[in-house]
């Protein structure tokens, strides 16, 4: 545990008695949580939360199955609505619907704390049920465009609500296992869309089956979350205690749900406030941890990963490689990296995970330039380009794809977790609509080996950013980790 007079000198030093806690009510919380700590020898049981995780991870599979939808379409959608060959066409069938996405996400911190965890979940499958039923109606490609842009909506306010969601109702102990299964549920609904979308040259017409098949998974969805609990954390923030016990229950067993309601109570009732002002979170007390959650989030766009899995098609056309096998083995490395990084989660870390899987999209960046070098032709090159692609989304899967959505409703603290993780995913969609976009524009002007180098360079900043940045979180309770925090602040 933390000392509690260096904490209480370093707040004093660094806040108003206004803005945070006084020293005496820190280290009061601090040595409360302490002894209920030492009190709580026993860790509850994991398969009272399994159930609404899973649940809760089909707005990811959704998620994932939107990413890579057109991946393998993309051509046959192009030749029907009749802009096949402009490259700005098939980039905006891919962007607008991350354009869509940062709407979404960025309404998504409001929508949570207004409506709660569950409802914002049944929310966000509206847009994406009419939005995908649009794109496969679509006969121009503005109808297509406006599809996408409904799907998009729903995306940016799925991911920050299943991030929060699996956080709050999650054991700390297993949280980082549990937050693997949002990585785990992406990559299932990216290869689900490879997978569907591996008739549509045979078929004609078959890519508009593709968006139709989404709306399933959303309905089961929008359903399923009427038997969820609802997050405790959100119900006691809004003063609905006897609603947190009884969610608590379900989540983790009668025994501890004193012990988690003794958490919260310890860290809540200090806050002045239920709402919380944009000032604070971009230039306020809190503006270090949105600082964090947000260049975490760029940096993980900015490395390349989803022009990889935008374009994975075209770029293994390019090398000679069938796109049904491409297809195929990036679901597999992806999938393999996510697994694996579930087993590491909650043993090696977070902090842990993200520096060496950044450090390999790197070196895998390297691969993937030196292949578009002149010195490499024939099979040495298709080798290179190959291995390099795979081996980027392997060490994303490990790290940089899973951890960010975990690690940051883990800093953020409770009473700005929703609208401080809105903000961070609105980076995280700007920067990949971005990426969407230009990729094939700058693939063309740049050459391969540059844009890859490029890439190359900023999965290399992150790795100085974590090293400074990043504290590590696995096995501590929520309220654990905002204490540590508030000394830092």
């Amino acid at each position: 545990m933390w000392t509690h007079q260096r904490e209480a000198l370093s707040i004093h030093k660094r806040v108003s008695p206004r803005e945070e806690p006084s020293v005496m009510d820190l280290e009061e919380d601090s040595a409360l949580l302490q002894n209920n700590t030492d009190q709580q020898a026993s860790n509850p049981p994991w398969t009272y939360s399994l159930p609404h995780v899973l649940v809760a991870t089909i707005s990811s599979f959704l998620f994932g199955y939107h990413l890579g939808v057109v991946n393998e379409p993309l051509e046959s959608i192009s030749l029907d609505l009749g802009f096949n060959g402009n490259t700005l066409a098939e980039g905006l069938v891919v962007s607008t619907c991350l354009g869509g996405a940062f709407f979404g996400s960025l309404l998504s911190g409001w929508i949570a704390d207004g409506i709660g965890r569950r409802r914002a979940f049944q929310l966000c499958t509206l847009p994406m049920i009419i939005g995908a039923f649009i794109s496969a109606k679509a006969q121009t490609l503005a109808g297509m465009l406006i599809g996408r842009l409904l799907v998009g909506s729903g995306m940016g306010l799925g991911p920050p609500v299943a991030a929060l969601y699996v956080t709050e109702v999650s054991p700390a102990f297993v949280r980082g296992t549990y937050g693997s299964f949002i990585q785990i549920a992406t990559c299932l609904g990216l290869m689900g869309s490879l997978l569907v979308g591996l008739p549509v040259k045979d078929i004609v017409g078959w890519w508009r089956v593709c968006f139709l098949v989404s709306i399933v998974p959303a309905s089961i969805l929008a359903i399923s979350m009427f038997f969820c609990a609802e997050s405790p954390h959100w119900l006691y923030k809004k003063g609905r205690t006897a609603e947190a016990e009884a969610e608590y229950e379900k989540l983790l067993g009668a025994s501890h749900v004193k012990f988690s309601l003794g958490e919260l109570a310890n860290l809540d009732r200090d806050d002045e406030s239920d709402r919380v002002k944009l000032a604070e979170l971009l230039y306020g007390r809190h503006f270090r941890v949105v600082y964090i959650g947000s260049v975490l989030f760029a940096l993980q766009q900015l490395s390349g990963i989803n022009a990889v899995f935008y374009f994975s098609s075209t770029v293994f056309k390019s090398a000679g490689v069938p796109s049904g096998l491409a297809n195929i083995l990036i679901g597999v490395a992806n999938l393999a990296g996510s697994i694996i990084a579930m087993i590491l989660m909650d043993n090696l870390g977070r902090r842990v995970l993200l520096l060496w899987s950044f450090f390999g999209m790197a070196v895998a960046m390297l691969i993937q330039a030196a292949s578009a070098t002149p010195l490499m032709t024939g099979s040495s090159a298709l080798y290179f380009s190959v291995g390099g692609m795979l081996m980027v989304v392997l060490t994303f899967a490990l790290g940089a794809g899973p951890v960010p959505g975990l690690l940051l409703p883990e800093i953020f603290p409770n009473r700005i977790r929703a609208k401080a993780m809105a903000i961070c995913m609105s980076v995280h969609w700007v920067i990949n609509f971005l990426v969407g976009l230009l990729f094939l524009r700058l693939l063309e002007v740049l050459g391969p080996s540059l844009l890859y180098s490029m890439f190359a360079g900023f999965c290399f900043v992150a790795v100085v950013f974590v090293r400074k940045n990043v504290m590590e979180t696995k096995g501590k309770s929520l309220q654990e980790i905002e204490i540590a925090l508030l000394a830092q602040l």
